[in-house]
């Protein structure tokens, strides 16, 4: 058995002795329901609450009674939606760790969120000039070492400080202390790195609502998506699984239409990521927060990237200010051009078509597609919005046509998986 190992052993068995008093169920019973909703709860008598942590085979799992805490004050700009609505009921830990920079900027990590699928910090760099912000790192602790997510931060009218907001993986339910590590470029070019430590109650974490195996496979056009395990918290809803697609990463977003449908309307998809893995890539979808009285769950795939074969010519003289349609698809031909370089002609589509096997013909000739520049994007008149590139082929001869062979894109799917609504408590 490690060191590790025998440390979590002795702190289980140290849990396991502890007991609540006898009156505590009807004191929390009592206050509990009086509670107004959305109000902070201000118990005029300490209350020790132990919760039991154990690790799982799918991670850590966060158990305990709801806990009341403290607003974290300052954040509304950056809060929103599910976020702002948990810091109204005190779901957040204050922290209030301040650190001096070498350039004078003050960091302060203002409070924290946490739970099972996350932790999200609030900080403020005061003094600092014009857009500076702090890049993070890791955040450290027992058993922890998670790294950043997605954030935002806001300046304010002076432009003397940042109110912050950023994401990092989820941290130890057995850390008692975390340590955030950071760096900032000053306006001399020097990187200043820093750490700054601050206590951690994983006792006030939010509790998991939701955590269970999907076990569905989906067929697509190039191969399968398997769902696995689904796991809700309060503040984040994460879908996990592997994908093994031959052209999956020929399309920018192939997951964006894969949507969680809670008592039959849509919930906001926040974030994703894929990574290698064997027999394919693993993946996690991250939505918003589910619904507090959940009566059905769905997950639905629209569309997936698949392919299609296409082996058409599309006319270079004249140019047509309506778009072809291939196999489905809108292309425009915007500019046919000779250069230094060769012959560039600039097309658009929709911004999730990647074309296949491109050449230009005329004369005779036929030369392949050599690289694809200026690639930008532009919002059509009915809202779609659609990818503009440049294609370069080295040839003098003035092309006739524009090959495609085949194309990469969104293909239809149209398949639902139901997921039974079981409490995680």
């Amino acid at each position: 058995m490690s060191d590790i190992e025998k440390e979590l052993l002795e702190r289980k068995k140290q849990l396991d002795t502890v007991t609540a008093p006898d009156e505590l169920e009807g004191r929390l019973r009592q206050a509990l329901e009086t509670a107004p909703v959305k109000q902070k709860l201000k118990p005029k008598w300490p209350i020790a609450v132990v919760a039991l942590l154990f690790l799982s085979f799918v991670g850590y799992n966060y158990n305990g009674f709801a806990y009341y805490g403290k607003k974290i004050m300052g954040f509304d700009e950056v809060m929103s939606g599910t976020l702002a609505e948990l810091n109204e009921e005190g779901m957040g830990q204050t922290i209030g760790k301040s650190v001096l920079l070498e350039d004078g900027t003050e960091f302060t990590v203002d409070g924290i969120m946490t739970d099972a699928n996350q932790l999200i910090l609030y900080y403020t760099l005061a003094n600092t000039k014009e857009t500076e912000d702090i890049p993070f790192m890791t955040i450290t602790g027992f058993l922890t070492n998670s790294h950043q997510g997605g954030g935002m931060s806001i300046l304010n009218e002076e432009k003397s400080e940042i109110k912050g907001q950023m994401s990092f993986e989820p941290v130890s339910p057995f850390a008692k202390k975390l340590t955030l590590e950071f760096s900032k470029w000053t306006q001399e070019g020097k990187l200043i790195e820093g750490t700054i430590s601050f206590p951690y109650d994983p006792n006030k974490a939010m509790q998991t609502e939701i955590q269970q195996k999907i076990r569905k496979k989906v067929k697509v056009d190039k191969g399968t998506i398997t769902f696995k395990t689904i796991t809700a918290t309060p503040s984040l809803t994460i879908i996990k699984g592997k994908v093994n697609v031959e052209n999956l990463s020929r399309v920018s977003l192939p997951f964006e239409k894969i949507e969680l449908l809670a008592n039959g309307k849509s919930v906001e998809m926040v974030g994703g990521g894929t990574r290698s893995a064997l027999g394919g890539t693993n993946f996690d979808l991250r939505f918003d927060g589910l619904p507090k009285k959940l009566d059905s769950l769905e997950l639905i795939v629209k569309e997936f990237v698949g392919y299609t074969s296409v082996d058409e010519n599309i006319p270079l003289t004249p140019i047509n200010e309506q778009p072809y349609v291939i196999k489905g698809e809108d292309i425009w031909v915007r500019d046919v051009m000779k250069t230094e370089d060769g012959i560039e002609i600039t097309i658009a589509s929709n911004d999730d078509v990647l074309f296949d096997g491109v050449t230009i013909e005329g004369q005779g000739n036929s030369s392949p597609l050599e690289t694809t520049v200026r690639q930008d994007f532009e919002k059509f008149h009915d809202g779609r919005i659609l990818k503009v590139r440049t294609l370069v082929f080295s040839s003098e001869t003035t092309p006739e046509y524009l090959r495609i062979k085949g194309m990469h894109h969104m293909k239809p799917i149209n398949y639902n998986i139901e997921i039974p609504v079981q409490s995680a408590r």
